[in-house]
């Protein structure tokens, strides 16, 4: 691990205790479970926080809950904007119009048919441009016409609400010695990793991206975000860039950032099909071969957490993806 910047600005515990006080009401306290099926697969006990029984199918609605719900008037009059791979789009629409906020998400075309059709069924306006770069950019044209942005990593608002998934696992799971956690912009493994450093100190956190989708690797090296064209089947991690604020949380409490094939995290879905019994997308498939790589490193002793981030995805998607990778 590299030393952390002098000017870093990391969320404390109580930032994440506050969050989570604050939701309560707005969000699920998701399972925490053990799974037999993974301890067979991979040798060693395994936990599973499951963010894909969370409201909307993935932990996105915490951080999107946390910033509605501290918005002033005239910021809820705006009316809220949010570019989105697919699920911080479909967290917005659903807690927008939960709220009565009126909301906008912005999309690339490539974005999954079905994140498209629930956005719309939430009452959201959706615009859809060629791709991520085109949707950050009209995302920069709403904000400067006056609309409030609910960005989906680049707010410690929406990152502290994330990390409530940590504070939950660091209190319902056995006694862990890893966790791991999946990376697109980074907001949920900075809130995960500042709540179960703060209450399980001794736990490694390492984080994974998939190959196409490594903006957070890709920063590591450099030093600071770099720009990114996403190519993976993982459109939820596929943030074009992390922020400052991620990578300096990543830098100061996790071990390291894994980056896996998409092959490999389409097996990792089949695991969790078939030893988990949980209907997972890529971005929590990816968790799999790196785990593999952390019990390579710690031995027999490993006890295993996997943030189970979502599930959004269709048999359509998935068919389409294992005919081509697998």
């Amino acid at each position: 691990m590299s030393s952390v910047p002098a000017m870093a600005n990391l969320l404390s515990l109580d930032d994440i205790r506050a969050a989570a006080t604050t939701i309560g009401g707005h969000v699920e306290r998701t399972p925490t479970v053990a799974s037999p099926g993974m301890r067979a697969l991979l040798g060693v006990p395994v936990t599973l926080k499951l963010e894909l029984l969370q409201r909307s199918g993935s932990f996105k609605p915490r951080g999107v809950a946390l910033k509605l719900l501290g918005l002033s008037p005239p910021e809820r009059d705006a009316g809220v904007v949010a570019v989105s791979g697919g699920n911080h789009g479909i967290a917005v629409a659903e807690v927008a119009g939960g709220m009565g906020v009126r909301a906008t998400v912005v999309m690339a075309k490539t974005a999954p048919p079905r994140s498209i059709e629930r956005i719309r069924a939430a009452g959201a306006e959706l615009r859809l441009t060629d791709d991520m770069a085109g949707a950050f950019n009209l995302l920069e044209e709403l904000v400067a016409d006056g609309m409030t942005l609910v960005h989906p990593f680049d707010d410690p608002t929406v990152v502290a609400g994330q990390g409530t998934v940590g504070l939950e696992l660091a209190e319902d799971a056995p006694p862990l010695t890893d966790v791991l956690v999946s990376i697109g912009g980074g907001a949920l493994i900075s809130g995960v990793a500042v709540a179960i450093k703060a209450l399980r100190p001794e736990v490694r956190i390492w984080g994974v991206e998939t190959e196409g989708a490594d903006a957070m690797a890709r920063a590591l090296a450099a030093g600071e975000p770099v720009d990114i064209a996403p190519s993976s089947i993982a459109s939820t991690l596929s943030a074009p860039h992390v922020s400052q604020l991620t990578l300096d949380h990543v830098r100061a409490l996790v071990e390291e950032v894994f980056v896996v094939p998409d092959a490999e995290a389409a097996r990792g879905m089949v695991a969790f099909a078939e030893e988990a019994k949980q209907w997972v997308e890529p971005a929590t498939g990816c968790l799999v071969p790196a785990a593999r790589q952390v019990i390579e490193r710690g031995g027999d002793d490993v006890s295993l957490g996997f943030v189970v981030c979502g599930g959004n995805v269709t048999q359509h998607d998935v068919r389409g993806w294992f005919e081509r990778l697998l």
